[in-house]
């Protein structure tokens, strides 16, 4: 397992909760395939997933931030940004060295869910809500 859901990730609103929940579990369920090594995913193709599914949902909630006039779009949206360059990097790192490594990879999730879901998302869907 490469994450695991920690009860700090909470921002208190259910269906969010389950959609960050969710978004954890296709990245847990894609580095078990990985690792695996007994399906034709690559980890260009772990990290392009993971970057495909990330991005759409942060696409949702930029959206519902427009729609309600969020008035911390543009410091929320800059974090979406800076994890998605970070994605774009490792896969870079990847196709350059033609290795990851799984601890490093695992930090840096690890790290970015727990700051962002903290902080960034709890402030929203506590706005919104």
């Amino acid at each position: 397992m490469l994450l695991q859901w920690k009860k700090e990730f909470s921002v208190g609103v259910p269906s969010i909760d389950h959609e960050h929940q969710e978004l954890i579990e296709l990245i847990n369920e894609l580095y078990t395939e990985l690792e695996s090594g007994q399906s034709d995913t690559t980890v260009t193709d772990f990290l392009g997933e993971i970057y495909a599914q990330i991005s759409a949902h942060f696409a949702l909630e930029e959206m519902m931030m427009r729609e309600h006039r969020y008035d911390q779009y543009d410091e929320h949206k800059i974090d979406h940004e800076r994890l998605l360059d970070d994605i774009r990097d490792m896969i870079d790192d990847y196709q350059d060295q033609r290795s990851v490594d799984d601890r490093d990879l695992s930090s840096r999730l690890d790290s970015w869910f727990s700051r962002h879901f903290k902080t960034h998302d709890a402030r929203l869907h506590r706005r919104l809500g």
